[in-house]
């Protein structure tokens, strides 16, 4: 009996659906990434800024192991520092070391497949990379669950913030409240991300880790948290108002509300057949519309039994996403909108990411599944949930002649 013959590789770029010849990326083979194959140098060169954040990826692991190489010196009084002070921050947040130790989770829940050595597994294959899973009704359910569970945790932590409270005060809250629902909080460790939840202050987009700086009056902060229960994973997030000094600027209320309302827009268009790619046209169309941006580095994604995986969504206009809306899906929105430039920096923690003006950022975020005829968020708000949208302060009155 004849062997069949191997089935042809897809151009590794994500906007291409060519055979891929020979050409692999040369820093993918020094990585050791496999099948990352092309169809073309024009091809390669062209997607060149999206196919790098694999590297990124991949080469961080390591840098996230080992201790910073630059500190600040200690303060001699709270023995707190920053471990870069010598990069070039583009705002006035810094990070406040040293991180508590890495909290524990219970053997008898259920851990992903990356808790012990940071590396996700599952998703990683590059064949059939672009395929959407569509969930039948017992993994629906599932989906229904978890995401429940992570509203509530969100919800808990939320009502907590206030002037004086730390970051890393707010990570043990979403630690603890995990286990209480039999969850594991599913950032933790992955990709050595070293806390349970990811805390955004003011100018940082994404990825925050939680630390000890104290949360002040007038400050914006993004809380996303994600849980992993029974094999599914649930994920949401929202920016809160800290203080009502925040409630008073008018710039920050204009670029939080912004994002709330571009999430909204967004969902308003999830049903069968809405290409991936539309989303991005309505999101950046109201952002502009506000004097705002739309951040492009950063994406929503599918989520199921894996933490992130197809398909993609572009918050920006003229992506170039593939496939389309169909029933059983599920995948998050997540827009992050800034005030200023779109553009952004990453710290030397390979984690957080802030806008490369120091301008304050917002971004809000809920799981959604594909029905029949529309879509259910499953991740939405409940009457009690902190939060919620805020009316833009008045303009101060011109001063008299």
């Amino acid at each position: 009996m004849a062997e069949e013959p191997p089935s042809k590789r897809k151009c590794l770029s994500a906007d291409c659906d060519n055979d891929a010849g020979t050409l692999q990326c040369p820093t993918c083979l020094k990585l050791g990434i496999k099948d990352s194959f092309f169809c073309s140098q024009d091809c390669f060169k062209k997607n060149w800024g999206k196919h790098k954040a694999l590297h990124k990826t991949e080469n961080s692991i390591v840098h996230r192991i080992l201790p910073p190489k630059v500190v600040s010196k200690p303060d001699p009084e709270t023995g707190d520092y920053n471990p870069f002070p010598t990069f070039s921050y583009t705002g006035p947040l810094r990070p406040v070391y040293p991180l508590s130790e890495r909290r524990k989770v219970p053997e008898t829940i259920a851990h992903p497949d990356y808790a012990r050595d940071g590396i996700p597994k599952a998703g990683r294959s590059l064949v059939n990379r672009h395929k959407v899973e569509q969930l039948d009704q017992k993994a629906q359910d599932a989906m229904r669950t978890v995401c429940r569970l992570a509203r509530e945790v969100l919800d808990i932590a939320a009502a907590a913030l206030r002037p004086g409270i730390t970051t890393d005060e707010i990570d043990r809250i979403v630690h603890e409240e995990c286990i209480k629902r039999d969850s594991y909080p599913s950032p933790l460790n992955y990709n050595m991300f070293p806390k349970s939840v990811c805390t955004s202050v003011n100018e940082v987009i994404c990825h925050g880790i939680p630390d000890r700086y104290v949360l002040k009056d007038g400050d914006i902060v993004n809380l996303d948290v994600t849980l992993y229960h029974k094999g599914y994973h649930g994920d949401l997030n929202e920016t809160y108002y800290v203080g009502d000094k925040a409630k008073a600027d008018p710039d920050t209320v204009r670029v939080v509300e912004t994002a709330r309302e571009c999430l909204d827009q967004a969902i308003q268009m999830v049903k069968p057949g809405t290409l991936f790619r539309e989303f991005g046209n309505t999101i950046e169309k109201h952002a502009k519309a506000k004097n705002c941006s739309v951040i492009r580095t950063y994406v929503g994604h599918g989520i199921n039994s894996i933490f992130h995986c197809p398909p993609n969504i572009p918050h920006y206009a003229k992506n170039k996403a593939i496939g389309e809306c169909k029933p059983g899906m599920t995948f998050t929105i997540e827009p992050m909108i800034a005030l200023g430039k779109y553009r952004d920096v990453t710290w030397p923690d390979n984690w957080t990411s802030t806008t490369v003006d120091g301008k304050k950022t917002a971004q809000f975020e809920h799981t959604l599944l594909v029905t029949e005829d529309g879509v259910e968020v499953l991740t939405a708000r409940q009457p009690n949930s902190p939060g919620g949208p805020v009316t833009a302060p008045a303009p101060a009155p011109a001063a008299a002649a």
